[in-house]
C-alpha cells in the first residue's frame, strides 16, 4: 500500500485530504506542521509527501529543500493558496515534484498523485525503455538498437525529462527555466536549436517523435 505524509496546518483541509486519500486505498499520516513531519519521517518509510507552503514556524519551502537533502527520491507535491510564480519557481528549484493551488479537486489530486508516483518510479529505476530506445541517467548515455548515441548533458536531460512526460507539453519557456541557469543570456531560440538537434540525433529511431506545439512549445508522443 502507498503510504503518503499530509503536512497541513488546516486542520478541517487536513482531515478533508487525509480521509480522501484514505478512502481511495492509501495509507495516510497527517501532520500539522513541519517539526511534527520531520518526526514522522524519522519514523516511517513514505511513498510521497503532500504539504502546504504557509505554514507556521518552518514553510513548506524551507521543509522541502530539508527533506530533499535527506531523500533525493520521495516524490513531492505542493497543495497551496499561493499561486505566485516566485513561489512555484522556490519550490521546484528545491526539488518538488508538483504543484497545485488551493480550492482543489480532490481527484485532481489523486490523478497528480498516481501520475507523480508513476515518474518517481521511471527516476529510481533511473532508465527510460522504449521499442529500440534505451536511456540511462546514470551514465547519461541512449543508445538506438544498442547503438550509441552522442548526446551533451543538456541534450540528454531534455529528452530524459520529456519521455518522463510523455504527452505532456513543455512550453519553451518552461524549458528554458529548467535546463539553463537564471544568470543565461540564453533565449527561447535557444530551445528551438535544442530540438531540432534531438530530432535530427533520434530520427532513426522508432520509439518516440518530437511534435510542435504551436504558439506554445513541444511534447513527445510515443509510437505504438
Amino acid at each position: 500500500m502507498v503510504k503518503i505524509l499530509v503536512v497541513e496546518d488546516d486542520e478541517n483541509f487536513n482531515s478533508l485530504v487525509s480521509r480522501y486519500l484514505a478512502s481511495n486505498g492509501f495509507e495516510v499520516i497527517s501532520c500539522a506542521d513541519a517539526q511534527k513531519a520531520y518526526d514522522a519521517l524519522y519514523n516511517n518509510l513514505f511513498d510521497l509527501i503532500v504539504t502546504d507552503v504557509m505554514m507556521p514556524g518552518i514553510d513548506g519551502v524551507e521543509f522541502a529543500k530539508t527533506v530533499r537533502q535527506l531523500n533525493e527520491n520521495i516524490p513531492i507535491l505542493f497543495v497551496t493558496a499561493r499561486d505566485d510564480i516566485k513561489t512555484k519557481k522556490a519550490g521546484f528549484r528545491v526539488g518538488i515534484d508538483d504543484y497545485l493551488v488551493k480550492p482543489i479537486d480532490l481527484d485532481e489530486l489523486k490523478l497528480r498523485i498516481s501520475a507523480v508516483l508513476r515518474r518517481a518510479n521511471i527516476s529510481q529505476n533511473q532508465k527510460i525503455e522504449i521499442g529500440n530506445l534505451l536511456l540511462k541517467s546514470e551514465e547519461i548515455s541512449a543508445s538506438i538498437n544498442g547503438v550509441p548515441i552522442p548526446l551533451t548533458v543538456r541534450e540528454f536531460n531534455i529528452l530524459f525529462k520529456m519521455l518522463s512526460f510523455a504527452g505532456r507539453a513543455f512550453s519553451r519557456a518552461e524549458l528554458l527555466d529548467d535546463f539553463w541557469d537564471t544568470e543565461s543570456n540564453a533565449s527561447l531560440r535557444a530551445v528551438d536549436v535544442y530540438i531540432t538537434k534531438l530530432r535530427e540525433k533520434f530520427k532513426s529511431t522508432n520509439a518516440f517523435e518530437i511534435n510542435t506545439i504551436h504558439g506554445l512549445g513541444y511534447k513527445t508522443v510515443i509510437r505504438s
